[in-house]
């Protein structure tokens, strides 16, 4: 086993550590996800801290670890006698892959014994491996949804359930839950943040001096681990022990009302839903009081308790950064402060202080949150100027500095709720809420003979096929005989997420600042109804004199809203140039993830005005998308009294349809999806007979 990295050997992260150091405290705290770039030591330190962990006592022969002193009544491998003969291990750290099956997690129960033989063989999950130990989950947020809502229901009841087809088994599941996660590439849904327990974002220093002492103590832990690790051997024993003493001084621990009080008033002040936040907030302040050997809660304790449980908590919408505004959190403390007679404004003392750093680094700063790199910026490099009356179209107001040039960028509108776009035809990508799919999770469609484990039994269709061979398998009474040839696999339909792309006209026609901010409200409303479906989204610009990949395909739809505010527009309208930047795109991305597929939302008026002969460049590499069968949406951002209708046919063109402005919104035109995906089952249908 390969000797793993100290945890008081880690420099800096102050707020990391103490968060996992009260979670081993008190596992009740919930868990915690730790948000931030690659490269900060999440996954360091959390393995780190597997190795200071209490060792567990578990009853000899139990695959479910249960303890010798009060074993699970329900355990599968039981019952156990309390006090069965047992020995002590080591608290276990089991990671879970991304790419990991529902069985993996949970267990897998074989249905084919079951049916045959009658037999409940049931081969554990990770889940009954982590009992008693911890649970540590890397990129949490590309989860399938579906197993992270088994992950935190297990988490919350201390319990798995695996049912198939009537026959079920639980097993007790307690567990130290970690997640990490990039942001970059997408959030968890508000309703799974709210699941764990508490919140860190960390972030590469910023000091050199602290940077140097990151490469110093690593580059000497590579060359030498036991011997590095040797060197933190005491510091690692004396935060060992006082896990240990915190756990032991926690029943002692008392919660007073004034610190009740202040935990009620702070959750209300910002706003937090549901009563999840106040009780994470109790559970974090009293263990952050039996960590500093004390028995009363402070108003430190609450403060510092605030700072972790609630940032993720507050968000009010899906591009809303976390954080939390300190100022007006002291202000909440002192005015619903000193209001409990036993705690008054009581001085206890220096020592009293939470200590969130138990072995130091050099360069510690105080226990607050780092705020987040800036976020990612647009390109400003300046437009070509556009020909004369190239911003002019039919009565539309110009906008000002002059000859068409880029401008300052427009704030985009209030965005709205928007019809439902989707993929025609029956994919196979990843879980998601956007167009039919086939999925693990669904609707039963039909039955197919199993292709590897049974995992869905189709139980209607087995009994079918075995039906028919009854009497030639010797059986004349009541009762069935099923061979394994009769098992019938259920094939389900449900939801998949695309690859929605955005392809946005920058260009001069589109400068005028009114239109620009209803484009860009129209936009933000479309990445929000991504965000909400589970799409990976992309974003290729066009202005000037090329196109230019504003944001690559990713899950962050939070990046995509930074990227379309800070958008410049001017110049001519190089279509032709956008609509080929954006079939590279798919290109590449198909061989990327082939089994998702794409959606492509062009935003424009539809004009051409870039290169030699626009107009014609511009519909060949529109009949590329028609010739590929890509599933194409037109916004129509023209306006004014006089319109050309060149969406429309450039919608044509793409085999899609053309949606103006406000026949967007979801309370117009009805028979928008109908028109989306009969458009391009059209489209396919021409591509097959041109070849």
């Amino acid at each position: 086993m390969s000797t793993p990295y100290p945890f008081t050997a880690l420099v800096g992260q102050e707020d990391l550590r103490l968060a996992l150091l009260l979670n081993a405290v008190s596992p009740a705290v919930g868990g915690v996800l730790v948000r931030g770039e690659k490269g900060t030591a999440k996954s360091t330190a959390v393995r780190a801290l597997s190795a200071l962990m209490p060792e567990v006592d578990v009853v000899s022969g139990c695959r479910f670890s249960c303890d010798p002193a009060s074993p699970d009544p329900g355990c599968p491998d039981g019952p156990h006698e309390t006090g069965a003969s047992g020995g002590s291990r080591p608290a276990r750290m089991v990671e879970l892959p991304v790419g990991a099956s529902e069985d993996r997690l949970v267990g897998a129960l074989d249905i084919e014994r079951a049916l045959a033989e009658g037999v409940k063989a049931f081969e554990p999950g990770l889940l009954a491996d982590a009992h008693r130990g911890i649970l540590y989950v890397d990129e949490v947020n590309l989860l399938h949804d579906h197993l992270v809502d088994l992950l935190l229901d297990a988490a919350a009841m201390g319990a798995s359930y695996v049912e198939r087809e009537g026959v079920s088994v639980r097993h007790a599941s307690k567990f130290l839950l970690v997640g990490t996660m990039n942001p970059e590439e997408g959030e968890l849904r508000p309703q799974l943040l709210d699941r764990f327990g508490l919140t860190v974002e960390v972030a590469a220093s910023r000091e050199p001096d602290q940077r140097v002492e990151v490469v110093r103590r690593r580059l000497a832990y590579d060359d030498d681990p036991a011997g590095f690790a040797g060197r933190w051997a005491d510091e690692e024993s004396a935060v060992r022990a006082r896990i240990v003493a915190a756990r032991d001084l926690l029943p002692e621990v008392r919660l007073g009302d004034g610190a009740l009080r202040q935990i009620a008033a702070t959750c209300a002040a910002f706003e937090v839903d549901g009563m999840r936040a106040d009780i994470v907030m109790a559970r974090t302040a009293t263990a952050l009081a039996a960590w500093a050997g004390r028995t009363d809660v402070l108003a430190e304790d609450v403060r510092q308790a605030a700072l972790l449980a609630l940032p993720h908590r507050r968000r009010r919408a899906p591009f809303d950064a976390p954080g939390l505004d300190e100022d007006k959190l002291d202000e909440t403390l002192e005015e619903f402060g000193g209001q409990d007679g036993d705690e008054g404004d009581r001085d206890e003392g220096g020592d009293d202080d939470p200590d969130p750093d138990p072995g130091g680094g050099p360069g510690g700063g105080p226990g607050g949150q780092p705020e987040p790199d800036d976020a990612p910026r647009v390109d400003g490099e300046s437009a070509a100027q556009p020909e004369a009356g190239e911003d002019r179209e039919g009565g539309e107001p110009q906008p000002s500095g002059g000859g068409g040039g880029e401008q300052t960028p427009a704030r985009a509108a209030e965005p709205f709720r928007t019809k439902v776009l989707s993929v025609p035809g029956l994919g196979e990508g990843a879980a998601g809420r956007r167009s039919r799919a086939r999925t693990e999770h669904g609707r039963t469609i039909g039955a197919r003979r199993p292709r590897g484990a049974l995992t869905k039994l189709h139980l209607a269709a087995t009994v079918q096929a075995a039906a028919p061979h009854q009497r030639a398998r010797g059986r004349s009474g009541p009762g069935l005989v099923v061979r394994r040839d009769d098992l019938r696999q259920a094939s389900r339909e449900g939801r998949e997420g695309n690859l929605v792309l955005f392809v946005v006209d920058a260009s001069g026609s589109m400068a005028a600042r009114q239109r620009m901010s209803a484009v860009k409200g129209a936009v933000l409303s479309l990445l929000l109804d991504a965000y909400q479906r589970r799409d990976k989204v992309g974003m290729v610009t066009f202005r000037g004199s090329a196109a230019d990949v504003a944001l690559p395909p990713t899950s962050s739809v939070d990046a995509a809203a930074v990227r379309l505010e800070s958008l410049p527009t001017g110049g001519r309208t190089p279509l032709a140039a956008g609509l080929l930047k954006a079939h590279e795109v798919l290109r590449v991305e198909r061989l990327r993830d082939p089994a998702r597929r794409a959606l492509v939302v062009v935003v424009t008026d539809g004009r051409a005005t870039g290169g030699p002969e626009p107009v014609a460049l511009a519909s060949r590499a529109a009949r590329l998308f028609g010739a590929d069968g890509v599933a194409s949406v037109v916004v129509d951002c023209e306006s004014g009294p006089v319109r050309l209708g060149l969406a429309g046919q450039l919608a044509g063109e793409l085999g899609g349809t053309a949606v103006t402005l406000d026949e967007l919104r979801a309370d117009s035109i009805a028979g928008l999806v109908k028109d989306v995906r009969s458009s391009a089952q059209n489209s396919g249908q021409s591509s097959r007979r041109a070849a």
